[in-house]
This record gives structure tokens, sequence and C-alpha cells, in this order.
């Protein structure tokens, strides 16, 4: 069964979004960049989507439904718990609990995600990503977002049953949580914008930060990242010069930070290079 964008929406499900022209311009990008290698080892996944028609998504990705431990990449999984629990009036959106969520998403400070954690109740979240609605976690696509562990030294309570991960995700499943965001298909239409606030400005730069403050001082990003031990996280909507798009990226390797910083120059030029309705425009062929 594929996953819709929401289970009151009628916007079209990622999974069905493929573009043929995208993918093979990302691959090309990849060659070009020598993450290949990386790829066919399943050490590097990624997930690009341009939404600048958010009704036509169109879609590339490798590795798509590769589960790995993303850090604090699910984080936003606790931002979206935080939000339901206020569209039922089980917390107030006051200025505690906004400080402490841009904490968490901004700052990714530890403290504020067990926080924030412990407020939703973990089976609460965990019952939330595998609802009908949402379907953020799904054993049909192999998994997706996870959060079976707080943000510190105690011990998971509930690893994910499909790979033993206590924080994990694939890029395809954080794309989808952007891409229903976007649509306002998050909790509220008010809703997401509130959550798509908080994960603007971000405090931390580096990896997709870092490569667009480089060479695309222009970009408005929308993002969370992850860092632990040689795995590298990052996740974004990225807003540019009329477009807009949506890119994802898990990494396996020392390198990782440096690679995302790389890859998402190369992902903004591909989006840039790619008309969707002239596909006589090539976009195999990576820009010098």
């Amino acid at each position: 069964m594929i996953p819709a964008c929401g289970a009151d929406s009628a916007c079209p499900s990622l999974w069905t979004c493929s573009d043929p022209v995208l993918q093979q311009g990302l691959e090309a990008r990849i060659d070009a960049l020598s993450f290949r290698p990386a790829v066919a080892d399943k050490s590097l996944c990624v997930a690009l989507v341009d939404i600048t028609d958010p009704v036509d998504p169109r879609m590339a990705s490798l590795n798509g439904n590769q589960m790995m431990y993303a850090a604090s990449l699910p984080k936003i999984a606790i931002l979206l718990g935080a939000f339901e629990r206020i569209s039922r009036g089980e917390m107030a959106l006051d200025r505690d609990t906004r400080d402490t969520l841009t904490r968490m998403i901004r700052n990714s400070s530890n403290s504020a995600a067990t926080e924030m954690l412990n407020r939703v109740g973990r089976s609460f979240l965990l019952n939330l990503l595998q609802s009908p609605r949402y379907r953020l976690y799904d054993p049909d696509y192999n998994g997706g977002i996870w959060v079976g562990k707080p943000y510190g030294k105690s011990p998971a309570w509930k690893r994910d049953p499909l790979c033993n991960l206590s924080h994990g995700a694939t890029v395809l499943q954080v794309a989808r949580f952007y891409y229903l965001l976007e649509n306002g298909r998050l909790v509220s239409p008010e809703l997401s914008r509130e959550m798509k606030a908080i994960l603007g400005k971000p405090a931390i730069h580096h990896k997709f930060v870092r490569g667009l403050e480089s060479a695309r001082r222009n970009a408005e990003i929308y993002r969370k990242s992850g860092t632990w031990k040689q795995f590298h996280a990052d996740s974004a909507i990225v807003e540019r010069d009329g477009r807009r798009y949506i890119a994802v990226a898990l990494a396996r390797s020392p390198e990782g930070g440096r690679w995302l910083s790389r890859l998402i120059v190369a992902l903004d030029d591909l989006i840039f290079a790619y008309l969707p309705d002239r596909y006589s425009q090539a976009a195999d062929a990576p820009s010098s």
C-alpha cells in the first residue's frame, strides 16, 4: 500500500513521483563527486524532491528506503509530537515551550529534546509515527523515522523493530515529513507554519548550511541535522530564486560532514538545471 501525502489529503505520494530525468541528474552528480562507492555500499543515502509546484513534486533518490542511524535528525518527530499535543489542548504553545522546541531544533539541544520527549510521551510519539495518518515509520517501506531513546545517556526503551536502531530514519520518510509540512498536512496548516518557522534560522553552521552559505548565500533553509561519531545526517527545505526543494542525506563515514557540504551544492545546481516542462534541457551533466 502506497502512503498518500496524508490520510485527509489528495496530494500525491512521493513514492509515485519518481522522475527519470531528475534521477539521471542525481546519479550524474553523485558520480562527479566520486560518491558512487559510498552509495554502492549503502553508506550514503540521498533524497531530492523538487516542490516548486507543491502539488506536482518530482523526486529522485539513492538508497531511499535504507534505514540508518540518524543521530539528532529524528528530533523532528518530537517537534511533530509536541504540536499534536498542542492541537489537542494537552500542551500550551507558550514562550517556554516555544523556546524549548527552538533550542531542540536550531541548537540541537539534547536536554531540550529529552524534556520535550518526556512531555509528549514516548509511546504517544511512536504510535503517532506509525499511525495511519502519517505512517512516517512504515514496515512496508523498511521503516522510517524512529525515536526510541532519550537524547542523553539513558538506555533505549524501544528500538525500531526492523533495524534495532534507537534514533533512525530513511531519507524518503524524512522527505515525506517535509513534504507534509510544506503542504500544511502536519497537524494543521497553521501549526505546520509554526513548525516550519522553528526549523528556520539554523544556529549550527555545518553540512548543508555550510555548503549553501559558501556557494548560495541567498538560499533560505529550514533544516534539522544530526551527528554522532561517523554518522552524519542533514535534511532541509531550501528556497532560492523562485525554486523550492527538499534535500535529505544520511552518511556513515568520518568524512560525512564534508560530503554533505559538497553534496548540497550539487543538489542545488541540479534543481536549477532541471526544468520539468522542458525535458530537452539536459540535467545529467554536472555544472562546471
